[in-house]
């Protein structure tokens, strides 16, 4: 089967294998195995050995982004959100459910967030003093560009905290360049091509130290995934982990080394993305993202207007034929989802192309554009 989703995503068959095992997570063996990774993740996020610090937490990215959100800005005060997406508006849930006092920055969803306007944003908020954004919004297919955005929260004085759950590894970013940055997520089971079961963040060692005992939960807290490092040792659990995805993750990374790290897996996703965006364009869909703000995680499309459309309908006659796309819809205005991310080649969207036109064919779906 072919998952052409956002993540989960195709793994390969020496990541999946290591499932098979049973792993004392506190075992020396697997506690050298688990603190080597945790340097290597530090390097892929660009930051620097003494400087920057990787917090690994069992769970899924909402879990790892309420934990980052929680450890870096108090209880109470504003941060202001990037929201131009549905895991945006998913963020600024989490932000306030955890106590935090959410001010939006709202943006069309097709649209990365402009400059201009975050800067106009933080004059009118001085009191905003953090900046949440999402990096690839998985909703649409936009990159809001923390290269591009980050000065401007430098600028003026605020803090940073990206989730990058689903670009972390292809988007280009390194935390050394970015002292305004606090901290970084992401998973295991994204572009790193990972399976799933664990969140990352990547932070600088003197926030963490600055921000202890604020986080207001214990499984939740970042400082207390760092300081726990300090005491017990760098292949040290609080808690029981997901040790089989970890090391699937530990093997995962060495495929992502090998084959050229974040220049060449970004070179093979914006291959896919360029071949699934012109290859839905022959077919008559119209492109949620115009091809200028198109990143390279997935390409998504208007759903089509035609009286015999059905997304359940399309999803389920894909998955018939060997490929399984996100049966959901997030955006402002219907639409569907098409995967570029993880173990798969130009040859797989093909293959992905053909079968979408059999399946069109066969619920005789002719209007394929949008309204």
């Amino acid at each position: 089967m072919l998952l052409l989703i956002p993540g989960p995503v195709q793994t390969r068959p020496e990541v999946r294998a290591c499932m098979a095992e049973d792993i004392a997570p506190w075992d020396e063996d697997f506690i050298a195995e688990y603190a080597a990774m945790r340097p290597r993740i530090v390097q892929i996020a660009g930051g620097l050995a003494g400087q920057h610090v990787s917090l690994p937490l069992p769970g899924c990215g909402h879990m790892v982004i309420e934990a980052a959100i929680r450890t870096f800005v108090p209880a109470g005060e504003k941060v202001l959100v990037v929201r131009n997406g549905g895991y945006a508006e998913r963020l600024a849930r989490l932000a306030s459910a955890a106590g935090r006092v959410v001010v939006p920055l709202d943006g069309p969803d097709n649209v990365p967030m402009a400059p201009e306007i975050l800067a106009r944003a933080l004059e009118q908020n001085p009191d905003c003093g953090h900046v949440a954004i999402v990096v690839s919004e998985t909703g649409t297919g936009i990159i809001n560009d923390p290269e591009v955005l980050g000065p401007v929260i430098a600028a003026a004085g605020r803090r940073m905290i990206c989730d990058a759950v689903s670009g972390f590894g292809v988007v280009p970013f390194r935390m050394a360049d970015h002292p305004e940055c606090d901290v970084v997520v992401f998973t295991s089971n994204k572009c790193l091509e990972g399976l799933p079961g664990f969140g990352f963040a990547v932070a600088p060692i003197a926030r963490l130290e600055a921000c202890r005992g604020q986080a207001g939960s214990w499984a939740l807290d970042l400082a207390d995934v760092y300081d726990h490092a300090l005491r017990s040792g760098w292949g040290s659990f609080r808690f029981t982990p997901a040790v089989q995805a970890l090391r699937a993750f530990g093997k995962a990374m060495a495929i992502y080394e090998a084959e050229g790290g974040q220049p060449a897996r970004l070179a093979r996703y914006s291959r896919n993305r360029d071949v699934m965006y012109a290859g839905l364009q022959a077919l008559g869909f119209t492109p949620y993202v115009a091809p200028e703000f198109q990143g390279p995680i997935i390409v998504n499309v208007y759903q089509p207007v035609d009286p015999n459309w059905n997304l359940a309908t399309f999803q389920r006659g894909m998955k018939a034929r060997g490929v399984i796309l996100s049966d959901f819809s997030s955006t402002r205005k219907p639409s569907m989802r098409f995967g570029c991310i993880g173990a798969i080649g130009e040859e797989d969207i093909r293959f992905a192309l053909k079968q979408a036109e059999a399946v069109l064919e066969a619920m005789r779906v002719g209007t394929r554009a949008a309204a």
